[in-house]
C-alpha cells in the first residue's frame, strides 16, 4: 500500500511517483500473493491540485503494466469531485 502525502502539487509528482514504483518493484520481488493488489491510500492528503489525478492515473497504469490489480482508497471529498468535473472517476477504482 502507497500512502499519499499530505501534499501533492506539480512539483511533488516526481517524488510520489518515484515512492510508488519501489513499492510495486517491492511487492513483485516479494512474489507475495497479498501484492496482487495495489491500493493507495488518499486519508492523508490535504493539498492537491490536479497533478495529484494524474498520479493517481499513472499508478495506475504502472501498477496494471505488472500485472497487478489497482484501487484507491479514502480520497479527499474534493479529489473525488474533481475527479468527477475531469471523467476520470470511473478509472479510479476504490477500494
Amino acid at each position: 500500500m502507497l500512502l499519499l502525502p499530505a501534499v501533492i502539487t506539480h512539483a511533488e509528482v516526481p517524488h510520489v511517483l518515484s515512492l510508488f514504483k519501489q513499492t510495486l518493484d517491492k511487492a513483485a520481488a516479494a512474489g507475495n500473493v497479498d501484492a496482487a493488489m495495489l491500493t493507495v491510500d488518499g486519508s492523508a492528503l490535504q493539498r492537491f491540485d490536479s497533478s495529484a489525478l494524474a498520479v493517481l492515473l499513472e499508478c495506475q497504469r504502472m501498477a496494471r503494466a505488472k500485472g497487478r490489480a489497482f484501487a484507491v482508497q479514502s480520497l479527499p471529498p474534493r479529489l473525488s469531485e474533481l475527479a468527477r468535473l475531469y471523467g476520470v472517476d470511473g478509472l479510479l477504482q476504490s477500494a
